[in-house]
């Protein structure tokens, strides 16, 4: 099944999409309150969505703040997970941040997603809180170049 990650417009059908598989998955499936789901960074973030059989099954948001990069709201369809489409979104999203010169990485993870991320260079750092009524960890990652910034 070939998956196509794209880059796309905030408010643009593709994006629209994405927000529609967001609260398919944040909201009705993980019960988080919809009050938290959008939030003023959806206008200013940069969107990727996954594509596969001609719909939109994955998507994630990059926002570029001073400090670093964060990597937010990564979602995938129920029935496409565990075919590898957040690794190749995160993969992707770190690429596009790569090409303008940022190397520094920061996310929130569910807590039981840990292991993905850690495949993906992301180390998990703090106490362990609650977001959205679901246990989280902070993560980082810093490219090899500045490999001395971890931990």
């Amino acid at each position: 099944m070939p998956i196509t990650i794209l880059q796309v417009p905030s408010f643009s059908t593709l994006c629209n999409a994405a927000f529609a598989l967001r609260r398919e998955v944040f909201v009705w499936e993980q019960k988080v309150p919809e009050a938290e789901e959008h939030d003023a960074d959806d206008f200013t973030a940069t969107h990727f969505v996954a594509v596969a059989e001609g719909e939109v099954v994955g998507t994630l948001r990059l926002i570029f703040k001073p400090e670093h990069v964060k990597i937010g709201r990564v979602a995938v369809r129920q029935t496409f997970r565990g075919r590898g489409i957040a690794r190749l979104m995160i993969e992707a999203a770190m690429d596009h941040a790569r090409a303008q010169g940022q190397d520094r990485f920061y996310l929130t993870a569910q807590s039981d997603k840990l292991a993905m991320y850690e495949k993906l260079g992301f180390a998990a750092f703090g106490p362990e809180f609650t977001d959205g009524g679901m246990p989280h960890r902070a993560m980082r990652s810093y490219d090899r170049e500045s490999a001395e910034l971890t931990n």
